[in-house]
């Protein structure tokens, strides 16, 4: 069941995170703000971040983000919240891979880097994850490479996968 579920939410994911725009380059082109932070880099209080602003590390409250996004709300991860970027990793080449080849990077990449993360293998794990990937133009524009790989928990009764419960405090750890 696990895997069904796991490919399904993936194929979400997919159409979700090709919406999404990346991160990377592009926040310097933008000159999008940041949050503050303390000296480990975590995020001491709620804002609004540019989106090329996001580290990993960071936490995010529950939102309705549809499309492609600009900007994330970010709080400090002992404050409840939705999504936590967990790992990010740069595409190679000189053009945007597809939708499958992202999908094959992020499965070789996102899916030992959640195992280690959260202590559990994926397959087993009643968490899941989504990934956010550089848009065409953020691409070619701007050489963005990132993907980063952001955790949560499913609502178990939601059959979809896709309604996040609210955690406080990381998931890194969590054994679940």
């Amino acid at each position: 069941m696990r895997t069904k579920r796991a490919l399904a939410v993936a194929g979400s994911a997919l159409a979700l995170s090709i919406a999404l725009s990346g991160c990377g380059a592009l926040s310097g082109i933008l000159g999008g703000g940041d949050a503050q932070r303390d000296e480990d880099g975590n995020v001491t209080e709620g804002s609004n971040i540019d989106i090329f602003s996001l580290k990993v590390g960071d936490c995010m409250p529950a939102s309705d983000t549809s499309g492609e996004i600009t900007d994330a709300d970010v709080v400090p991860c002992s404050e409840p919240h939705a999504d936590e970027v967990f790992y990010e990793f740069e595409l190679e080449g000189d053009e945007l891979p597809s939708d499958d080849e992202i999908m094959s990077q992020v499965e070789a990449q996102c899916v030992p880097a959640f195992t280690e993360f959260v202590g559990l293998d994926y397959y087993e794990s009643t968490l899941d994850f989504w990934w956010i990937t550089p848009t065409e133009q953020t691409w070619t524009q701007a050489n963005d490479r990132v993907v980063q790989c952001v955790i949560y928990k499913p609502d178990p009764k939601d059959s979809t996968g896709q309604t996040q419960l609210e955690v406080t405090g990381s998931l890194e750890g969590a054994g679940v």
